[in-house]
């Protein structure tokens, strides 16, 4: 039996995904979702395949972080409610109005690249770009299985992480951004971690993706569901 390395399987688990994606022809552009709890790999991995389908088909990146409410909205039900988070953090109406529909059946192809800019806490204002309709949008992100906007996808994967392992990837990651441990731990264990509890108890994202990924090691996924017939779960 050949011996795998640890960041050659994750490069095998990327190469079949981009192939998997890029087998797909549709009269508008591919909607792909890269969901998953915060911290668990999802812009990296969808920068990972956006690399290795640009090699045959045009590209689109975008993520939900770019399509936040403003602070008035995502902190009124209180700067570390988990409703707050699930709920009031993203602008879903945008994401489906500006880009999933344009890009969808009957759609235009025009579609925004943002709506808010989180670090500046101010709208975006953006001209329309126009998609090919032979191009792969690649939509990473949180909560994007959430009744209001799950069925605007063409293909959903899943990246699946313990709590407990988001908790301690944000300890190392988010420092910076939070200011310190404590404070890290404060905003995950009352607002993030509760707001994705409550996400998997509404949605069910792991049972309605198309493809489910455990990424527990993200340089050895663990495939635990992968499409065999091309349906999708109800």
């Amino acid at each position: 039996m050949r011996a795998h390395t640890r960041g050659h399987e994750r490069d095998e688990v990327v190469a079949r995904l981009a192939e998997h994606l890029a087998r797909h022809r549709l009269p508008h552009p591919l909607r792909v979702a890269v969901d998953g709890p915060d911290a668990a790999g999802k812009t990296r991995l969808a920068d990972d395949v956006a690399v290795a389908l640009r090699r045959s088909r045009n590209v689109i990146r975008l993520g939900v972080d770019d399509f936040h409410r403003p602070e008035e909205v995502r902190r009124r039900r209180g700067s570390l409610s988990p409703e707050g988070y699930y709920l009031d953090a993203f602008d879903q109406d945008a994401v489906v109005g500006s880009v999933l529909g344009p890009l969808g059946p009957g759609g235009d192809g025009l579609y925004l690249p943002a709506t808010y800019d989180l670090r500046s806490e101010e709208h975006v204002v953006a001209e329309r770009r126009r998609a090919d309709d032979d191009a792969i949008l690649l939509f990473d992100g949180v909560f994007l299985l959430r009744p209001q906007v799950r069925d605007h996808w063409d293909v959903t994967v899943y990246l699946h992480v313990e709590p407990e392992e988001t908790l301690r990837r944000a300890l190392v990651r988010d420092v910076a951004l939070f200011g310190s441990v404590a404070t890290v731990e404060e905003r995950y264990l009352a607002r993030y971690l509760p707001g994705q509890e409550l996400y998997r108890a509404e949605a069910r994202p792991s049972d309605r993706a198309d493809i489910v990924l455990d990424m527990g090691d993200p340089l050895r996924p663990v495939v635990v569901r992968w499409p065999s017939d091309g349906s999708r779960p109800s």
